[in-house]
């Protein structure tokens, strides 16, 4: 009978994935379906992750501090949206709101649209910063940016003060979000890594709530406190990451990058091996840092970008990353910016009865997002990411034809509350489905040596969206209001085709192992392939012994 080729396993001298004849294993053999045998063996053998251990609530205080780079991020993404719709605002920037619940037209477009070119220009130093400082210098770097971006549209008095900090702004966030997710992604332990790296994400809405929660009591106010408080409160989130960051271990991959691969292997023991540096998942990870992560790779040099492009394995993978980035921002929430006018379209006729179903809107989508972080690691990216889209588009239906029929002032009201009841069923649905795969698909796709310069490539891919989102939007409200939704649900159909057609399944793999799915010759294919394999443990050896390809 022929022998099937098996992996070797992660520690060779007690548990094994050797070549065996293919024979029906033993009765009492537990039987696995997996999709990576190397992670299932070190995950079986080795001492299991508890999240109540102090390690890992160690790790959990460690991301938090990174989460903040979302949290700043949340902040502006909401803040600008309600504030937008406060008449004080309007008026102390001479800025033109023509009763249709917010600002709108040409000076409103380039408001929001300056952020996303400053990301766009942040992009050309993210990377760089981030690989050469280390994933904790980029966060740092970019925080402090925000800090500066915050107080001068916090103090600003004019219309242009108001653009350069919204510049700078953006460009502190290109940086942040280049390198705080590459930095939760690599610190999270592959068994965790889609809950923890999804909750990065989520912690965006962190800082909605805070702003969409204070905006209704500073609406109230008469004085230009009305909206600076809110805009203020960015500071918050960016000073915290700038004061801890330096408290927090540094990436063990980039230590491994680095050449330091002691205090690489020091870290992986004491966050994913309970404290054991011969664990099997850290010898795993350990040796597939080596037999991936260069020494004088491209990440070593700030101005190649080559490894993105090179080979058919890297143009998938920033393919993929490209998908996420685009897709991201054009399945409709690109309307969030302009909530205000979106209610006032579907009958919401009063500035405060707008802030406050801003708010109502942030807590309902923070609950689809925190679901969706939850099932990410037992749904799988691929299925969340279409079936989401999918319904994203049939939400959006629904609020086109509610706001076409009800959403002129004196229309029913029933049918008015339910344009607005289905804007928050978008909300929780997009956020269900993006909010946790924003930051975690991306990262996962790309590969260590292209990781920060590939994730700043992300961000200036959602910033070129985000611009046409932002410049477009209040335009296209201002001159078809409601006709503009139909858009998003046609892009979101075609959307779920590109994405059943090409995207890969990254769970149950360590980041490494991704690569052979990606150098497939039919990388979806084999994303989604599972094999079944028996845990065979006989005279202290353990292994697995593939039974079938399922």
């Amino acid at each position: 009978m022929p022998a099937e080729k098996q992996h070797v396993s992660p520690d060779s001298s007690n548990d094994k994935i050797e070549e065996v004849p293919k024979d029906p294993p033993p009765k009492d053999a537990k039987i696995l379906e997996v999709t990576n045998a190397d992670l299932a063996l070190a995950l079986s053998t080795g001492p299991p992750l508890k999240a109540t251990s102090i390690a890992s609530l160690k790790l959990f205080a460690i991301l938090t501090v990174a989460f903040m780079g979302s949290v700043a991020n949340g902040f502006d993404g909401q803040v600008m949206s309600a504030v937008n719709g406060m008449q004080q605002y309007l008026d102390y920037f001479k800025i033109d709101g023509k009763d249709a619940g917010g600002g709108v037209g040409t000076v409103t477009a380039l408001i929001f649209g300056i952020y996303s070119i400053g990301q766009i220009v942040g992009v050309a130093v993210a990377g760089p910063v981030t690989d050469f400082f280390g994933r904790r210098g980029g966060m740092f770097t970019g925080s402090i940016i925000i800090i500066v971006g915050a107080v001068v549209i916090t103090v600003a008095k004019t219309q242009d003060y108001l653009l350069a900090g919204r510049f700078v702004l953006g460009f502190g966030v290109s940086i942040t979000t280049t390198a705080a997710p590459a930095y939760v992604v690599e610190m999270s332990p592959p068994q965790w890594r889609g809950r923890l790296t999804g909750l990065y994400n989520t912690f965006y809405y962190t800082g909605s709530i805070l702003c969409t929660g204070i905006t209704i009591a500073t609406g109230r106010m008469s004085s230009t406190t009305s909206f600076r408080a809110p805009l203020a409160i960015q500071i918050v989130p960016a000073g915290i990451l700038t004061i801890f960051v330096w408290l927090l271990p540094e990436s063990p991959r980039w230590l491994m990058a680095t050449g330091k691969t002691e205090r690489a292997r020091a870290i992986l023991a004491k966050y994913h091996g309970n404290g054991d540096t011969n664990a099997p998942l850290v010898a795993l990870q350990m040796r597939e840092f080596e037999e991936s992560i260069g020494l004088d790779a491209s990440d070593k040099r700030w101005w190649d970008y080559s490894e993105l492009v090179n080979t058919r394995n890297a143009r998938y993978r920033t393919f993929m990353m490209l998908l996420m980035g685009f897709f991201g921002q054009w399945s409709g929430n690109g309307l969030g910016y302009f909530l205000t006018i979106l209610f006032k379209n579907a009958g919401a006729n009063t500035q405060e009865r707008r802030l406050v179903l801003n708010f109502i809107n942030t807590l309902v989508s923070a609950s689809g997002a925190l679901l969706g972080t939850s099932l990410t690691d037992k749904v799988g990216r691929r299925t969340m990411w279409f079936w989401g889209t999918l319904m994203s588009a049939g939400m959006l239906a629904v609020v086109t034809g509610c706001t076409a029929k009800w959403g002129a002032e004196g229309s029913n009201p029933a049918g008015a509350n339910a344009a607005i009841a289905f804007i928050f069923l978008f909300g929780w649905v997009y956020s269900f489905t993006y909010t946790p795969l924003q930051a975690l698909y991306p990262s996962e796709c790309l590969a260590y040596n292209t990781r920060a310069k590939g994730m700043a490539m992300y961000s200036f891919a959602v910033s070129c969206a985000s611009f046409v989102n932002t410049y477009a939007g209040p335009i296209a409200l201002d001159r078809i209001k409601w006709k503009y939704y139909i858009v998003y649900i046609a892009w979101d159909i075609f959307e779920c085709l590109m994405i059943y057609l090409f995207a890969v399944e990254t769970k149950g793999r360590t980041l490494e192992e991704l690569d052979e799915i990606f150098s497939d010759p039919h990388p979806v294919r084999a994303s989604v392939a599972k094999q079944k394999v028996a845990f065979v443990e006989k005279a202290g050896e353990r292994k697995f012994v593939s039974v079938d390809e399922a």
